[in-house]
């Protein structure tokens, strides 16, 4: 990927916008009106999201609540009494069409126009999906609440035999909470190191085998070529290698994409997300962009990237917002990227950034019994921690991270 460019610098916000428009109402939508409210904003507060639910939270899709030991009121990010105090015009079920910064207005998918004095983008991003796989039934991707209680139903539909594209994260926790739940689970991945590009060979290879420390097959290196099915039903997944995969339910878990299709037309700069200085703004006056969606300057790793993690989001609503209400786009503090991941029993942790060329090394723990700590280091320094099931001496040595500043 070429490096984004990056924007001009946003003119001063002079007087502080009147109203403001959030899109998307997901954990960073959420999270920048409580931001905006906790540096004192009093104005007017509007929030678009394409869902019908109020903020919920994410992670647990795959795991608690995908196993039916959670419910969707345990995910709710915020109670109606916070909500109430928020002050916010609720606009649920509702999607953005267009964005006009020029006449200051964002058009909604029915025609519904909202004229605002600011608007931040945190729509998020929208699953990738395989071809072959539209109207297919017993086909899931897993983004969304509502993707969650239909692949959930699927898999307790007897005993259905699962196939999960995609050994990433999300893929990996499908399958393993698929396998507590006493299914027959294969999951495909078209790399010969699943997470090599996050982890680096060496860990990837160590956390694909977890699926076979618990049975589950792992087949790597293939792709997928179509898909049978009986009465526009699935029925088996057809490997590149010539293979059938019998299935009576897939998962398709191979990537995302952001969504900013309905930014066409405006001006904003779009390139694998919007494109945005360390500060969230966008170059054009008073629009900002955070999330999923959001392709910023990460002080830490100093890459120009989309960072998808839970973390990330509630950092970067506070950076737009006090953008937003200072008039000046600053670089927050160097806080290093954090991820989890729960699987199989286990708890895969990450902080920093995995850098090209840096080696892992085991600080503490053992790798054949999957509870340690590694350091990655390149050229004498550490980038970034990888832990699983050492999550006590992980958050200590975590805190410690530094940027390397050379680091591309």
């Amino acid at each position: 990927m070429t490096p984004a460019p990056t924007p001009a610098p946003t003119p001063a916000l002079t007087p502080v916008p009147r109203s403001i428009t959030v899109v998307g109402a997901s954990l960073a939508g959420l999270s920048t009106v409580r931001a905006l409210r906790a540096e004192g904003y009093d104005g007017a507060l509007t929030l678009v999201g394409a869902e019908r639910h109020l903020p919920y939270d994410r992670p647990p899709l795959s795991k608690d609540f995908l196993k039916g030991a959670a419910d969707a009121d345990s995910l709710a990010l915020g109670t109606a009494e916070e909500y109430d105090g928020l002050g916010v015009e609720w606009l649920l079920g509702e999607t953005a069409a267009r964005l006009d910064p020029a006449a200051r207005t964002v058009t909604l998918g029915g025609g519904r126009e909202l004229r605002t004095d600011a608007v931040v983008v945190a729509t998020g991003a929208t699953p990738r999906r395989l071809p072959g796989t539209d109207g297919l039934a017993g086909v899931h991707t897993l983004r969304t609440l509502d993707d969650a209680v239909a692949l959930r139903a699927d898999l307790t539909a007897g005993s259905p035999r699962l196939v999960v594209i995609g050994a990433g994260f999300i893929g990996a926790e499908v399958a393993a909470t698929a396998h507590a739940l006493g299914l027959q689970v294969t999951v495909v991945e078209a790399v010969e190191v699943p997470l090599e590009r996050a982890l680096g060979r060496e860990m990837g290879l160590l956390c694909a085998g977890l699926h076979a420390d618990h049975g589950v097959e792992l087949l790597c290196g293939t792709g997928v070529a179509g898909f049978s099915s009986d009465g526009g039903r699935v029925t088996g997944v057809q490997l590149a290698d010539g293979r059938l995969l019998p299935a009576d339910v897939v998962l398709v878990g191979v990537g995302v994409r952001p969504n900013t299709d309905w930014l066409a037309g405006s001006g904003v700069a779009v390139d694998d997300g919007v494109v945005c200085d360390a500060g969230c703004a966008t170059g054009i006056p008073n629009v900002l962009a955070v999330g999923d969606v959001a392709r910023v300057p990460h002080p830490f790793t100093g890459r120009h990237a989309r960072i998808e993690h839970w973390t990330n989001a509630m950092e970067q609503a506070a950076t737009a917002a006090r953008t937003l209400l200072s008039g000046a786009s600053t670089a927050p503090r160097a806080v290093p990227p954090y991820f989890w991941s729960h699987q199989y029993g286990s708890m895969i942790q990450l902080a920093g950034h995995v850098a090209p060329g840096a080696r892992p090394r085991v600080v503490e723990g053992d790798l054949d019994t999957r509870s340690f700590v590694a350091a990655y280091e390149l050229d004498g320094h550490t980038t970034a921690y990888l832990s699983i099931n050492q999550p006590k001496l992980f958050n200590r040595l975590r805190r410690g991270l530094t940027p390397l500043l050379a680091t591309p």
